[in-house]
């Protein structure tokens, strides 16, 4: 693929492909269109609004990913649901201030969800995506009657900290060069972070990752989470939110995956004992893309047994 192809490319052109290997049947492409709103003070949010009738859930992916991470679980829950782009990533606006964290992602996550998913019945959050879906739990106790949190709580921030580079696996390409010269070798830079996985399958990500600028060169879709001479983000405070939550929330964690310890998911339960814990074997930090069936299947049972 070169670049022009790259740069031109059909966001829904490898479905087919994403329901082979999970095995969901194909009945042709689903219905599925990205859709944009304006919240807060003009700042565009995009979103995938899968299927039709009012959305049941709410997708929230994790940090330097977008809302396409969730297409394979999207077509093996087969609901009505909303994907969203958070602020500074994939599609939607990137902020001045570049504050992408839990509680003005929410606050802006919030006011889409009352334009495009006003009643769900669940909203799931995945890394990033699951703190700002604490917080939102926390204080839009309307938008999220129950609560998912994929493979991360509120002690990441201590945890990432101490985490190799190996242990990071892609969420490491976060802190590299924000630019490439070719599309190529953005994909040979992903290939390096996930060693072990074809380079094939990787090239999907890459592509509803990245876009080409009017130089020619290429950058990832998302904004810097951190900048120069800013202090490590600290996410303790998000562990009084998760007390605060009434929502039956479940935490879903990735069995290859080094972002939560036991005793991160002991506090979890200490302040959260109903909470339902879930280990996803075989899958890594990112379980809606390693294991995408094995998670829509938890997903639903919550929704069908809360």
């Amino acid at each position: 693929m070169n670049d022009d192809e790259a740069a031109n490319y059909d966001e829904f052109g490898m479905l087919e492909q994403y329901a082979e290997h999970e095995g969901i049947p194909w009945r042709g492409r689903p219905q599925v269109e990205r859709r944009t709103v304006q919240v807060g003070s003009g700042q565009g949010i995009s979103g995938l609004v899968w299927g039709d009738g009012d959305p049941e859930l709410v997708l929230l992916h994790g940090g330097g990913q977008n809302a396409h991470t969730w297409d394979s679980v999207a077509m093996a829950l087969d609901r009505p649901l909303v994907a969203f782009d958070l602020p500074g990533h994939g599609h939607s606006d990137w902020r001045e201030d570049g504050d992408y964290w839990p509680a003005s992602n929410a606050a802006a996550i919030a006011e889409a969800m009352l334009q495009l998913a006003p009643s769900p019945r669940m909203v799931v959050g995945m890394s990033l995506g699951g703190l700002t879906n604490i917080r939102l739990a926390s204080v839009r106790p309307d938008l999220v009657p129950r609560a998912v949190v994929v493979d991360v709580t509120p002690g990441v921030g201590a945890r990432s900290k101490t985490m190799t580079k190996e242990q990071r696996g892609a969420t490491a390409l976060i802190g590299g060069p924000p630019v490439y010269d070719s599309f190529d070798e953005m994909l040979q830079a992903t290939a390096g972070a996930v060693p072990g996985r074809p380079i094939e399958s990787l090239r999907p990500g890459v592509l509803h990752n990245s876009r080409r600028m009017d130089d020619g060169r290429w950058a990832w879709r998302y904004d810097r989470l951190t900048r120069e001479g800013t202090d490590p983000v600290d996410f303790a405070d998000l562990w009084d939110d998760l007390s605060a939550v009434k929502a039956p929330i479940m935490l879903v964690r990735g069995g290859n995956s080094s972002h939560v310890h036991d005793d991160d998911q002991q506090e979890f339960l200490r302040r959260r004992p109903d909470a339902r814990v879930e280990l996803v074997e075989g899958a890594g930090h990112s379980v809606q893309s390693d294991r995408a069936s094995r998670l829509a299947e938890l997903i639903s049972d919550f929704l069908a047994t809360t």
